[in-house]
């Protein structure tokens, strides 16, 4: 569970940096400097970074997949077409899924006071841990599930992804 950081910001000695802000049911890949960022609850973001090439990308879906899909073009808001996108992604730069590392983080319950027979959250963290294994990615970090929401950063020069987490189990607790 490396390259992981909950809460901390960057020093302030860092270099300014390229940054994309990714809305939920969007895929983004790129190479360093980059940084991609987003903001999660149920959804789920799922990074993928090779170490030696300093490349990677993250996507960010809503549910694990669509009934329907005959003609349509692949869409970020359904895990199973994220991950087509990282498929191709890594085609497109001639790497193979093994050669990256992944980190998976959201899936949180938005609402714990009403007890829903669909925990959305878990199915999306199931659904995005399923199709790693099926790629033979390695899945080194993880920050899912619970009561809340995150804030997360992603560098593609270090890997690392900063993160933030809003329980709100906690926030109940206190007020």
């Amino acid at each position: 569970m490396n390259h992981l950081r909950i809460a901390t910001p960057p020093p302030a000695t860092n270099p300014p940096q390229f940054r994309v802000f990714l809305n939920a049911g969007e895929f983004h890949f790129g190479e360093a400097p980059l940084q991609l960022a987003t903001l999660l609850g149920s959804c789920v973001t799922v990074t993928l970074w090779h170490p030696r090439r300093q490349i990677g990308g993250m996507c960010h879906f809503l549910v694990p997949s669509r009934s329907k899909k005959s003609g349509m073009a692949l869409d970020g808001h359904f895990a199973e077409e994220a991950f087509a996108l990282f498929d191709l992604a890594l085609q497109q730069r001639s790497s193979r899924p093994e050669e990256f590392q992944a980190k998976l983080f959201g899936g949180g319950n938005m609402f714990p006071e009403m007890n829903m027979s669909i925990d959305v959250g878990e199915r999306n963290i199931t659904a995005a841990r399923r199709l790693l294994k099926e790629r033979g990615i390695p899945l080194l970090a993880e920050h899912a599930g619970g009561a809340g929401h995150r804030k997360l950063v992603f560098d593609l020069a270090t890997g690392e992804v900063q993160i933030r987490f809003a329980d709100k189990t906690k926030e109940k607790q206190h007020g």
